[in-house]
C-alpha cells in the first residue's frame, strides 16, 4: 500500500526539508559559484531520493521544491504583470567620445570635478526578465514588455535551472522580504548551436540567433518545451527591495551570489573613466570566446544614494548607459554552394562567399543547414547576402537582397552522388536531410571521429581536425577503436605533430578511456541521442549490454524516448558493425562503472494517457507519479493503450479510447491505482 498522503512521518518531513536545502546549495555551487561539491550521480541520486518522497507522500508537494522544474500544463494565453518600479531602457553610446561626454555630464549634475566610481559588465544579448521572491519563495515571473506591463512568464522561467525557486539564507546576508530582481535570459552558443543542428535534421525553421531562440522560448504556452531549451540567466539589477538595504550596486552583486543568483559576469568596479574605457576594450576583445553573446558593455554608477540624486530622464536612468559594440553583420556574395558530409551522412549546403571582415575575422564560408532553408530564404549561387556571426562560431546568412540580383544568378541543387565517396544520396520522405548511403564514407568517419573526441564525450585533448585528417586520410584509422591502438612513433609521422605532442595524444587517448556510460553512449554518434537522451538510457537499463539488447518497445518505456528515438537507438544497436566497433572499444581498455537501474514498478509495461483537467494534482505531477511506479504515459490514444485518464473536460481523446474499446479510468481510480 501507498503511504497515507495526510500522514507524514516527522522523520520524512525531516529529510525532503534537508534534501530541498542541499538541493538548493548545489545548484548554487554548480550554477553560480563554478564550483560543484559533488558528482553528477550523486546529484541525480539525491534529486530522485526528493522526487520519489514527494511521489509517495503528495502532502510534501511545494511548487518551490527543486522538482517543479519540469514544465506546468500548458496555458491558454499569457496574463499581464504590472511591474512596481518600471523596467527602464538604457540611453547608448558607440565610442569614447561619447562616453566621456555622459562622464562629464555626470559631474555637472552631481556638481563635482572629482571621479565617479561606476560598475560596468558585459551587455548580455538575451530577453530581459522580472523575478519577484516574496520572503525567499519565486511567486511571479515575467518580460519586460513596454517596461511598465509585461507578460506573466512564471511556468516558463521556473524551468530555467540557474533560476532559485527558493533563495538561499546566509547569517552576514539574510533573504529580503521582498525582492524584485531584473536580469536577462539567454541561450549559450554551443546550445543554441545543439537546438538549430537538431531543428535543421527534422526540417523545422531555423532560429536566426540565440536570442530570437531564448525569446521563442519564453514565449512557449507549453513550458515542458521551455524546459527541454537549455536557457541560462544573469542578473543586472533590482526593482524593489525590502528588508536588505544596500549602499552600492556592487555590494548587491555580492548578495545575489549568496542568495544563489548569479550576477552578470566579468563585470569590475572602475573607479575612473579610464579604467570603464580598458574594461569595454577586453571585453569587444574576449567577446568572440565568451560562451554567451554580449552587444556591448553597461556602465552604470555605483552609488545607490548618487543613483537616486541623478535620478531618470523619460524612460532611461540619468545614472546608466550602454557602450554598444559594432554589429557583427556584413555584406558579401555568395560564391558558391557546395556540400559537406557530416557524421551520419548528411550532405550539409554550405555557402563559399567573398571574403568579409565581421567582428576581427575575415570571414569565407557560413553554413546553409538544409535545402528547405535555402527555398525558405531563396538563396542563390552569385547572390548579394547578409552574414552574422552572433551566437555561432560558424557565421550564416541571414537574408539575401534581392534588390542586388543581375539576372546571372543560379539555383543550387543538391547532389545525387556523395562528393566524399559517389555513394547514392538519398532523402528520405518527410525530412530536411540529404544523406550519403555509402558505408565506407570517409568524410563521416572523420566527423564521427571529431565527435567521439569531442570534449564532453570522450574527451581526448590533442585530437584536433588536422590531425584526425591526417589518421583516415592515411589509413591509420578506420573505426573509433583504432584509436586506441596507435602509438607515439606513428603519431610522430603525422604533419605538425612532434614527438612530445605524439607522446601527449596517447597519455590523452589512455586517459579517457575511463569515461561514464551516458559520455559513451553519446559519443557513438547514435541518431536523435544527445547528451540527455544518454542519461536516461543510462539511468533507465543500468549497463550497456542491456541498452544493446533492447527492442523499439521496451527502449519506448525510457521517459521522454518516442517512437523514432527508440526506432534510431534500436538500428544502431542491431548493426552488427557497430556491435563489432564497440566490442573493440571495450577491449581496448573503455570501461565505465555500471548504473543502478531504476526498479521497474508495479506498473512496468502499461502504458497511459491523460486528458482533461484533474482536480487533485496537475498532469505533469500524475505522469512523474506513473512513470516512478514504471508506467508509460504517452500523448495519444491507440490499440496499444492501456488506461485513459479522463478528467475535466476530456475532449476528443476519451471519444477515440471509447471507439477504440480502451478502458477510461476517472480520476479517482486514477489515484486508487497510485496509491494500491
Amino acid at each position: 500500500m501507498a503511504a497515507d498522503s495526510t500522514a507524514v512521518p516527522p522523520n520524512i518531513r525531516q529529510e525532503v526539508a534537508q534534501l530541498r536545502t542541499e538541493l538548493a546549495v548545489h545548484n548554487q555551487r554548480y550554477y553560480v559559484l563554478d564550483e560543484p561539491l559533488i558528482s553528477d550521480t550523486q546529484y541525480d541520486q539525491l534529486f530522485r531520493r526528493l522526487v520519489d518522497l514527494e511521489t509517495a507522500y503528495p502532502a510534501l508537494r511545494d511548487p518551490a521544491s527543486p522538482t517543479q522544474k519540469v514544465g506546468a500544463p500548458p496555458l491558454a494565453a499569457f496574463t499581464q504583470v504590472r511591474h512596481t518600479v518600471p523596467m527602464l531602457s538604457l540611453a547608448n553610446v558607440v565610442s569614447r567620445e561619447e562616453m566621456q561626454e555622459f562622464h562629464q555630464r555626470l559631474q555637472r549634475a552631481l556638481d563635482t570635478t572629482d571621479g565617479i566610481e561606476y560598475v560596468a559588465e558585459p551587455k548580455i544579448d538575451g530577453v530581459a526578465v522580472e523575478l519577484v521572491y516574496e520572503n525567499g519563495i519565486l511567486t511571479v515571473g515575467s518580460t519586460r514588455g513596454d517596461g511598465v506591463t509585461g507578460e506573466d512568464v512564471t511556468a516558463n522561467l521556473k524551468t530555467v535551472r540557474s533560476i532559485p525557486l527558493t533563495l538561499l539564507s546566509q547569517p552576514a546576508q539574510p533573504r529580503p522580504r521582498r525582492l524584485e530582481v531584473r536580469g536577462e535570459v539567454f541561450l549559450p552558443k554551443a546550445a543554441f548551436r545543439r537546438l538549430n543542428d537538431t531543428r535543421a535534421q527534422t526540417g523545422a525553421p531555423l532560429f536566426a540567433n540565440p536570442r530570437n531562440a531564448t525569446a521563442g522560448s519564453l514565449k512557449q504556452l507549453d513550458s515542458s518545451i521551455t524546459a527541454g531549451r537549455p536557457l541560462d540567466f544573469f542578473c543586472y539589477g533590482v526593482g524593489q527591495i525590502e528588508g536588505s538595504p544596500f549602499a552600492s550596486y556592487w555590494e548587491l552583486r555580492q548578495a545575489f551570489t549568496g542568495w544563489g543568483l548569479k550576477p552578470v559576469p566579468l563585470g569590475r568596479v572602475c573607479p575612473t573613466v579610464e579604467e570603464v574605457f580598458a574594461l569595454c576594450d577586453a571585453l569587444e576583445t574576449r567577446r568572440d570566446r565568451l560562451a554567451y553573446d554580449i552587444d556591448g558593455v553597461v556602465i552604470k554608477v555605483n552609488s545607490f544614494a548618487l543613483q537616486a540624486q541623478l535620478g531618470q530622464i523619460s524612460r532611461a536612468p540619468r545614472w546608466a548607459t550602454a557602450y554598444k559594440f559594432p554589429a557583427l553583420q556584413a555584406t558579401t556574395a555568395v560564391l558558391n554552394i557546395v556540400p559537406q558530409v557530416g557524421r551520419i551522412g548528411t550532405l550539409t549546403p554550405v555557402a563559399e562567399l567573398a571574403p568579409v571582415h565581421i567582428g576581427g575575422v575575415t570571414v569565407t564560408s557560413a553554413s546553409l543547414h538544409n535545402m528547405d532553408e535555402i527555398k525558405r530564404k531563396d538563396i542563390r549561387i552569385g547572390d548579394t547576402v547578409i552574414v552574422e556571426r552572433a551566437g555561432d562560431v560558424i557565421p550564416y546568412v541571414v537574408k539575401t537582397i534581392p534588390e542586388k540580383r543581375t539576372g546571372e544568378e543560379r539555383a543550387f541543387h543538391m547532389p545525387t552522388q556523395c562528393p566524399a565517396c559517389g555513394a547514392r544520396v538519398e532523402r528520405e520522405e518527410g525530412e530536411a536531410a540529404y544523406r550519403c548511403t555509402g558505408l565506407a564514407c570517409p568524410a563521416q568517419l572523420k566527423e564521427s571521429l571529431k565527435f567521439f573526441a569531442a570534449r564532453g564525450f570522450m574527451d581526448i585533448d590533442g585530437l584536433g581536425e588536422k590531425i584526425i585528417d591526417q589518421l583516415v586520410d592515411k589509413n591509420l584509422v578506420q573505426d573509433p577503436s583504432d584509436l586506441y591502438h596507435l602509438t607515439a612513433e606513428q603519431l610522430a609521422t603525422l604533419d605538425r605533430l612532434g614527438e612530445k605532442s605524439a607522446h601527449n595524444l596517447v597519455t590523452a587517448l589512455e586517459r579517457s578511456k575511463t569515461t561514464t556510460l551516458p559520455r559513451f553512449l553519446a559519443a557513438l554518434g547514435i541518431r536523435h541521442v544527445g547528451e540527455a537522451t544518454a542519461r536516461q538510457l543510462a539511468a533507465h537499463f543500468g549497463g550497456l549490454e542491456r541498452i544493446m539488447q533492447a527492442e523499439e518497445e521496451a527502449l519506448q518505456d525510457v521517459p521522454d524516448i518516442g517512437p523514432e528515438v527508440a526506432r534510431s537507438v534500436a538500428a544502431f544497436f542491431g548493426q552488427e558493425r557497430n556491435r563489432a566497433v564497440i566490442r573493440k572499444l571495450l577491449d581496448a581498455g573503455v570501461h565505465f562503472p555500471q548504473i543502478e537501474a531504476r526498479p521497474a514498478g508495479r506498473l512496468r509495461g502499461q502504458t497511459f494517457v491523460l486528458t482533461g483537467s484533474l482536480a487533485s494534482l496537475t498532469r505533469p505531477e500524475a505522469k512523474q507519479r506513473l512513470e516512478a511506479l514504471g508506467a508509460k504515459v504517452t500523448a495519444s490514444v491507440s490499440k496499444k493503450t492501456d488506461y485513459v485518464v479522463a478528467g475535466i473536460d476530456p475532449g476528443a481523446k476519451r471519444d477515440k479510447a471509447e471507439k477504440l474499446g480502451v478502458p477510461i479510468l476517472s480520476e479517482q481510480e486514477l489515484l486508487e491505482k497510485l496509491q494500491s
